[in-house]
């Protein structure tokens, strides 16, 4: 899969630009606060329709505009399509070959990308919120069934913890959302289990080549409501009976107390516990392994690798480190950097690519 071109349109501090790149290798090179993250980003946002950095979509739009466009051309195994998305204060429109998408959910996937930025530490010493994201965003490029699953948990939990802070609370009412709760959380807890599953084999390999076979890596789910012992048949059954289990309690502290929104990741090195005990480069060595790992798993479901965002992620790599990440992606993953400095990249893998330089908004190739 590759990224052709991108053309933005009032996006951060870009009032107007066009861009084509090549299919191997991209850099953007430029000091702090000029527009290099911004250009990773709306391509990101592209992708997945969402920011790295923000929640909050008007912020991607430059200042004193109503909106803002990303569209792109994308080559995959088939053609060479083209999408775009629209970012406005009555939310977010979605095309695929000039189609518009009646839900984000359909759009998501036909450009897929991992992005490695120096915040991904946190996946692994990080909140549980950041690993639940980090499975999310992964298992929705691949399977629009789990964004489905995961946009119709979300909406049935919110309102199910609005109606538990009502002054009276129906006990029949709350079984409802749990019945409506059961179906979504089977579907999500499913797909986590096997996307983790992929992902732990993938990244204990790479993890083993960057330590030199001196170490295993283990990625391990871990569902709130503890269900993997159990065959896919049953699952549905125990979900049932521990949601019913907790209603009274429910209601009591009026709030939602289990399923998948508390859900979260272990890592371990040689049964070592790595967010609790872990070195720090044991921490970035981790983090690595995945995103590494995450490029063989989309590869492994589409048939073909993702689009690579690195985000200023070089210079926090050492030398053996930034080696084998090169050494891995070339000439298999087309690959966007941002950087301060040409000397952060390693000079064996720029025989070919494009050279951007990124001033105050303005990009010169």
């Amino acid at each position: 899969m590759r990224l052709s071109s991108i053309k933005l349109e009032n996006f951060r501090n870009y009032e107007s630009l066009f861009l084509d790149f090549h299919d191997k290798l991209n850099v953007f090179i430029g000091q702090n606060a000029q527009g290099k993250t911004n250009l990773l980003e709306s391509i990101y946002c592209l992708a997945t329709t969402k920011s790295h950095r923000t929640t909050r979509d008007k912020e991607m739009i430059r200042m004193s505009h109503d909106e803002s466009l990303i569209s792109g051309r994308v080559q995959n195994r088939f053609s060479e399509i083209p999408i775009s998305l629209l970012l406005s204060k009555q939310g977010k429109r979605a095309k695929i070959n000039h189609v518009e998408m009646a839900k984000l959910s359909q759009y998501v996937g036909a450009l897929n990308c991992v992005l490695f930025a120096p915040e991904d530490l946190e996946i692994v010493k990080g909140a549980p919120e950041i690993r639940r994201n980090f499975i999310d965003v992964e298992c929705g490029q691949i399977s629009k069934v789990y964004l489905q699953s995961l946009s119709d948990y979300k909406r049935v939990l919110k309102q199910k913890n609005q109606y538990l802070k009502e002054t009276t609370v129906d006990k029949m009412m709350v079984e409802i959302f749990n019945e409506q709760l059961v179906e979504t959380a089977l579907e999500i807890i499913n797909k986590r289990e096997a996307f983790v599953d992929a992902l732990n084999n993938y990244a204990n390999k790479i993890h083993r080549d960057i330590s030199n076979n001196k170490e295993e890596l283990k990625v391990e789910y871990r569902p709130n409501i503890k269900c993997l012992e159990l065959d896919k048949e049953n699952r549905r059954a125990y979900l049932k009976k521990e949601y019913a289990s907790v209603i009274d309690n429910e209601i009591e502290r009026r709030q939602c107390m289990i399923g998948p929104h508390r859900d979260d990741l272990k890592f371990y090195i040689n049964d070592m516990d790595v967010q609790t005990y872990g070195s720090q480069g044991q921490q970035r060595s981790t983090a690595l392994s995945l995103k590494l790992a995450e490029l063989d798993v989309i590869s492994n479901e589409i048939g073909e690798y993702p689009i690579l965002l690195l985000d200023d992620v070089l210079s926090e790599l050492d030398e053996h480190r930034q080696a084998h990440l090169l050494t891995s992606i070339r000439n298999r993953v087309q690959t966007f950097v941002t950087t301060t400095s040409i000397s952060d990249i390693n000079h064996q893998i720029m025989d070919e690519m494009n050279l951007y330089t990124i001033e105050d908004g303005t990009v010169k190739n």
